[in-house]
């Protein structure tokens, strides 16, 4: 019998939809409205040095990273098969250009918060 390796991208997919449900609206509300309306938080708070020390700190780092991988992988499954169901059934191609670019947007993910210290 043939291994699949569509259990890790469902993983991914699960994963990042869970986290995209229970996190991504109050990043929203956090980054896109209450911070820079102050409400409930101050103006500072988003501040350039507050979110260097974040994105400096590893706890910072690996939300993050969490963050942004997972999402990403999320959104290819979700696109690719959005895609099938549309009628699109491009194949290997569309599975190299879904996961293709969530691997690039991880591993910039990466390299951006290595480079950043």
């Amino acid at each position: 019998m043939k291994r699949s390796n569509a259990p890790i991208f469902w993983a991914l997919f699960g994963a990042g939809g869970m986290l995209s449900a229970l996190v991504g609206a109050m990043l929203v509300w956090i980054t896109g409205l209450a911070a820079p309306l102050g409400i409930g938080l101050s103006k500072a708070s988003l501040s350039h040095a507050n979110a260097l020390a974040v994105a400096q700190s590893w706890p910072g780092k690996l939300a993050i990273f969490v963050v942004v991988a997972l999402f990403l992988w999320h959104a290819a499954h979700r696109i690719f098969h959005t895609l099938h169901d549309f009628g699109i059934h491009a194949g290997m191609v569309a599975k190299l250009l879904c996961y293709g670019t969530a691997m690039v947007g991880t591993l910039a993910a990466i390299a951006a918060l290595v480079a950043i210290g």
